[in-house]
């Protein structure tokens, strides 16, 4: 069995922009650097109901360089739009999928109508790391709608398991990867058990959003939680007494240095100098 390295609660709750109050689970600044190679951040919004407003909240204009931002709306739509000329709107169970690389700004607000009606938001947002050869790569944009995502139903009526990157049980997910990745939105239903694998000396770890769950049959977490397990062994498993989400997460480790500023993640202090210059002197493009 692959082992429980840790159980870790996420940060305390703060604002991205007026609309998405989120929990983050982990950063660059911590397990991100390296113990959670190739993702960097992951950032809960909770489900929050919001008034119909005049205005859009959100976050407006802002730049990323050296890696993806991935968004999965559980609840409510989001809109998104960048200097790389793309955009779209997304709603539960879709994914979006930007390659930032060489430098993109956009920008992410509640849709036109939930700002209009109102409604219940929740989502979250991931960011992989690029490797050092791809991190100025051309920016990119996938849309990966609840249709197009793989569904797997888990034996012993355990739930079902979405599989938007990578594999799982001979499905593969829809998104396009620079790296070998995992991303599974887990289901599972009360009294469920589903055993799970990543291949060898890859990152593993899974961030339960709904119900409590039982990893290993012994080690405890629940909504917003971190679950890192060790590089090494094969399967593991997760149950729950109730219904319950679960985020899992798997990825080959870049075994690259991290160097992280604001929106910027590259491997030196000079590109992060460089990546400053660049969006100043508006080689990022404009909206």
């Amino acid at each position: 069995m692959r082992k429980v390295a840790a159980v870790l609660d996420p940060a305390p709750p703060h604002w991205v922009g007026d609309g998405f109050p989120v929990r983050s689970v982990f950063s660059y600044d911590g397990l991100g650097r390296e113990k959670l190679s190739p993702f960097l951040l992951l950032d809960y919004a909770a489900p929050r109901h919001f008034d119909p407003a005049p205005h859009r909240r959100g976050v407006g204009e802002h730049p990323h360089r050296g890696f993806e931002t991935v968004t999965i709306v559980y609840q409510g739509e989001l809109e998104h739009r960048d200097s790389a000329g793309n955009g779209g709107r997304i709603g539960p169970g879709d994914v979006q999928w930007m390659t930032a690389a060489a430098g993109v700004v956009h920008e992410e607000f509640h849709s036109a109508r939930l700002t209009r009606e109102g409604g219940t938001m929740e989502m979250m947002q991931l960011w992989v790391n690029l490797p050092a050869r791809d991190k100025m790569s051309k920016p990119g944009y996938q849309t990966l709608l609840d249709a197009d995502i793989p569904r797997v139903t888990l034996p012993g009526h355990a739930g079902m398991l979405r599989v938007i990157a990578g594999e799982f049980d001979g499905r593969r997910g829809p998104a396009r990867t620079f790296t070998p990745i995992n991303l599974w939105d887990l289901r599972l239903t009360a009294g469920g058990t589903a055993r799970l694998a990543m291949p060898e000396g890859h990152t593993a770890a899974l961030v339960p959003m709904h119900g409590r769950v039982t990893i290993n049959g012994e080690h405890e977490a629940g909504a917003a939680q971190l679950v890192v397990l060790e590089r090494a062994g094969g399967e593991f498993t997760v149950g729950s007494g109730t219904d319950a989400t679960v985020l899992v997460l798997g990825g080959e480790p870049l075994n690259e240095r991290v160097v992280g500023y604001g929106p910027f993640v590259m491997t030196s202090e000079h590109e992060i100098a460089q990546a400053i210059r660049d969006f100043q002197g508006g080689r990022f493009g404009q909206l």
